[in-house]
């Protein structure tokens, strides 16, 4: 992740800003508020990308026109086009530069909100390695729960006292609650009937809510975010793409929901709340009514 913390080292200290600051040390509402300036930030680049795939739905039978007629001749073909792309002032690279903008961004976000130590608290890797080294051996055979950052955190949370023992690495005030609603949003949501029915219940079952939501957003936020084919021509194929993304995205949510500590899911959660109300805006506001007629 080196490459990526020239992006995910100002973006953790934004994050634990926001904590310490606007969202009075909720970590629930600090995600949440993080999320939304993230998100208004790259709008333009959103935009940008939806119209690009707006109009290709719109060029898409021309498009598989000319490559039916020209198959035999790629270079005729290649000629006829660019005349396509230039009439209709479009341009190939248009969808593909914003993502690549926008992916970095993404990823280094994954990794903020999954390592609290290095990329909110600025630890070193060896303050980190420490900490880590402490919270095994004063667990033992249980550490498996604490073997991440969100999971030291989590065990100096319940056990303030130790703090002491562990001197400058880690400071009572710099503790990160991550209770939210209830839920603890540094552990890992499971399917294990052991905990969800037994004596931590109360502590595990709530958290099947987060990658009930994920799943469910990412769903809905594939579909609004995907423009409908135009033309029956190109609509078969394009629909059998969009209904595929728009399955592999929830099953991959609903996978590593239950891989990685509930704060990642309730960032997909906020994420996808706020990109479904963002598209809306788009539609109605932004993309021009023609496009928008076309994609429907």
């Amino acid at each position: 992740m080196g490459f990526l913390d020239f992006i995910a080292k100002p973006l953790g200290q934004f994050l634990y800003f926001i904590y310490n600051t606007v969202s009075f040390k909720n970590y629930g509402l600090a995600i949440i508020i993080f999320t939304i300036v993230i998100k208004l930030i790259l709008l333009p680049l959103t935009i940008k990308q939806y119209r690009s795939t707006s109009k290709m739905q719109e060029i898409q039978p021309i498009i598989q026109d000319i490559q039916r007629r020209y198959k035999n001749d790629k270079e005729k073909m290649n000629q006829e086009l660019m005349k396509v792309y230039q009439e209709h002032k479009y341009n190939p690279a248009g969808g593909c530069l914003p993502l690549l903008f926008q992916m970095p961004i993404l990823l280094s976000l994954y990794w903020v909100i999954n390592q609290p130590l290095k990329y909110l608290l600025s630890k070193t890797a060896e303050q980190i390695s420490a900490l880590t080294e402490y919270v095994i051996n004063a667990v033992g055979k249980a550490a498996m729960g604490y073997s991440n950052q969100i999971g030291i955190v989590n065990y100096f949370n319940e056990h303030v006292s130790e703090l002491s023992n562990v001197g400058d690495l880690l400071k009572p005030s710099e503790l990160i609650n991550f209770s939210f609603l209830g839920m603890n949003l540094g552990i890992i949501p499971t399917i294990d009937t052991k905990l969800l029915f037994g004596a931590q219940s109360g502590t595990y079952l709530p958290l099947l809510l987060i990658p009930i939501l994920a799943v469910t957003t990412t769903y809905l936020s594939t579909k609004i975010m995907t423009p409908k084919a135009s033309e029956s021509k190109g609509k078969d194929a394009a629909s059998g793409a969009q209904g595929t993304m728009a399955l592999i995205g929830p099953l991959m949510t609903l996978m590593f929901s239950f891989q990685l500590p509930a704060g990642v899911g309730f960032y997909w959660v906020a994420s996808n709340l706020f990109q479904i109300f963002q598209q809306l805006y788009i539609n109605k506001y932004v993309i021009k009514k023609k496009e928008v007629a076309v994609s429907k």
